[in-house]
């Protein structure tokens, strides 16, 4: 629509109404005139009872909602109907001697700001070719999707991305102020904490203020990821944390010096809380033969000189991830090869239903209700085992696929049973095992489920299944959700990219209402901050960057020139070297990035 309300710059008004919530995308076109784009969620839009093309209506309620903002102006209909914003992709962007510009070729959502910039950008990007070519068709349009198309992916895939946020903006509405304007200005991933300070260090200044103040941290100038965080009596030093991560180094189960020293390096190296790779509960529930074991007092006795070594020399929390492969057992370490059978020492698997997870493997057994017993009372056991140990922490695992995962998509569970069919029934093994472990662990420490929020696959696990496992696993005293996605099905089709996998940690965190750990493409403490300031996740988890790099959080600390107080007493001669190091390469960075501009076109 349209309103004669003058306005200095773009705006957003976002409206918290009964119906839930709206936002209006502003700016003035011409001296007088100022365009206004209303936006809502489809539950929000049916709330209020509008009509798709009634628009005398529609400028009725707008202009109620909206009577503040509009400061007596009129909103002007020009067919302002309603309509879902339409993402459109093309393979192909030519046929014959016809050439796609614009939205008929891929729509980017304006709350970018990019449709029109785009579609000029093409024009001169295809007229160039045209000058280069000129009436050689093939190599016009093989120029001009050359010139243009990683370009406007890019954009569309950004585009797209701000528009789930704007989708989903009820969940974000509860925010204090400043964070909720941190997410909108962060909300596509491409602007990050480090973005905004270089242009406006007084709004982040604001935002980090906010954060620190909001938990009781007067420190107002702590970097997001070196605040702490609390989950029963467990107490973190920092938000980061280090990743489940197979080693595939263990021998019947029993770990050796070589996870000694994995995981003392990055308790050391200042990770806030350690996740062990997937311990299985059983000889039969490992996935390789080189999988870390807690079955046995001997492995537990292995497991309990780690614990001692993290406890004594640094000030990280270790929490143990207990698991079952169930249907993706059986096979050979991954230097071998992926996903490759055992021929030698295998066993017989099991899952919730017979499918195998691809053609070369076994087909499980489905589980009877005997076998459900028998798998419940080897998490009993491992749990007791762990609590005795001294980890701080268990973490379920319930995702990729595995054991309890089978239970919960339909992809991988077609029973008929009471454990099959709806997701209440889907949920009832997984629960019993996370109920009984919660019995016989230690009420003072904290428990995890890690889930697979998406199976990337067509008639996969569902949002609203998503929240009702993670309401039933909170409401059974689960303290956080460590939220992943995938590996369910060898045919899933995942969208990988930085932080890719943060929507979904926010859509438990912000639905739910439980604290959160989100991981996946995490490469830098800029995203680290960015992720916990905007409240998509509590705490941060990175597997890959702490492979080659145990001192991560070391550098992260000196480039943020964040003085920890957990650095050994033996390697306090570095700080000297690395702070003063890191603090030029960042100037350095940042004076590159004030020099970039962004691309224009000058006639």
């Amino acid at each position: 629509m349209g309103s004669t309300r003058p306005l200095d710059a773009f705006t957003y008004f976002f409206k918290n109404t009964i119906h839930g919530a709206f936002v209006a995308h502003t700016y003035q076109y011409e001296e007088g005139m100022s365009t206004w784009i209303f936006e809502c969620s489809e539950n929000t839009w049916t709330n209020a009872d509008f009509e798709t093309t009634d628009e005398k209506d529609t400028i009725a309620k707008l202009s109620e909602l909206f009577a503040d903002e509009l400061d007596g102006h009129p909103l002007i209909s020009n067919r302002s109907h309603w309509r879902q914003f339409p993402h459109v992709t093309n393979e192909k962007w030519h046929k014959d001697n016809i050439v796609l510009l614009g939205d008929s070729k891929a729509t980017a959502h304006y709350s970018i700001g990019s449709g029109t910039k785009l579609a000029m950008e093409c024009a001169i990007g295809l007229a160039d070719s045209i000058i280069e070519f000129k009436t050689n068709k093939a190599k016009v349009f093989a120029q001009y999707e050359k010139l243009r198309r990683n370009r406007v992916e890019m954009i569309q895939h950004a585009a797209n991305v701000s528009l789930d946020w704007f989708e989903n903006m009820d969940r974000h509405i509860h925010h204090d102020f400043m964070q909720f304007a941190f997410g909108v200005m962060t909300r596509s991933k491409k602007v990050t904490y480090e973005n905004l300070a270089l242009r406006d260090a007084s709004f982040t200044d604001k935002v980090l203020t906010e954060f620190n103040c909001s938990i009781g941290n007067f420190k107002v100038k702590t970097p997001a990821a070196f605040t702490p965080f609390a989950l029963r009596d467990m107490r973190l030093i920092n938000r980061i944390v280090m990743s489940p991560m197979g080693q595939y180094a263990a021998e019947n189960g029993l770990i050796s010096n070589w996870h000694l020293v994995h995981y003392g390096a990055r308790a050391t190296g200042g990770v806030g809380l350690i996740l062990t790779e997937m311990t299985a509960v059983s000889n039969t529930g490992r996935i390789t033969l080189g999988c870390a074991g807690i079955w046995t007092e001997e492995q537990a006795f292995k497991w309990k000189k780690v614990v001692n070594y993290v406890h004594k020399y640094s000030k990280s929390k270790i929490g143990i991830q207990l698991g079952h492969s169930g249907r993706k057992g059986s096979i050979n370490v991954p230097s071998v090869g992926k996903d490759i059978p055992l021929v030698k020492r295998g066993w017989d698997l099991i899952s919730a239903s017979p499918i195998p997870f691809n053609s070369a493997m076994a087909t499980p057994k489905e589980m009877t209700i005997s076998d459900m017993d028998t798998v419940i009372s080897e998490f009993v056991n491992a749990t007791i085992n762990a609590d005795e140990v001294g980890f701080d922490m268990i973490e379920l695992q319930a995702h990729h696929g595995f054991l309890l995962a089978s239970f919960l998509s339909p992809l991988t569970n077609i029973r008929t049973d009471e454990f099959g069919g709806s997701i209440q029934n889907r949920m009832k093994f997984p629960m019993q095992v996370f109920q009984s472990m919660r019995e016989v662990f230690t009420e003072s420490k904290p428990m995890s489920v890690r889930i697979s929020a998406s199976d990337w696959a067509e008639d996969g696990i569902s949002e609203e299944d998503v929240i009702y496992i993670c309401n039933a696993f909170k409401e059974a005293g689960a303290d956080i959700i460590n939220v992943s996605t995938g590996n369910t099905v060898e045919n899933q089709q995942p969208q990988v990219g930085r932080m890719w996998q943060t929507p979904f940690s926010d859509l438990v965190r912000n639905k739910v209402h439980i604290p959160t750990i989100t991981t996946g493409y995490i490469q830098n403490i800029d995203q680290i901050n960015t992720i916990l300031l905007n409240g998509r996740a509590d705490l941060v988890a990175l597997g890959r960057p702490l492979l080659l790099d145990p001192n991560f959080v070391r550098h992260a600390e000196a480039y943020e020139q964040f003085q920890p107080s957990d650095i050994p007493n033996q390697y306090m001669a570095g700080v000297s070297h690395l702070y003063p190091y890191e603090a030029a390469e960042r100037k350095a960075v940042e004076g590159m990035k004030k020099a970039l501009k962004p691309e224009s076109h000058k006639p």
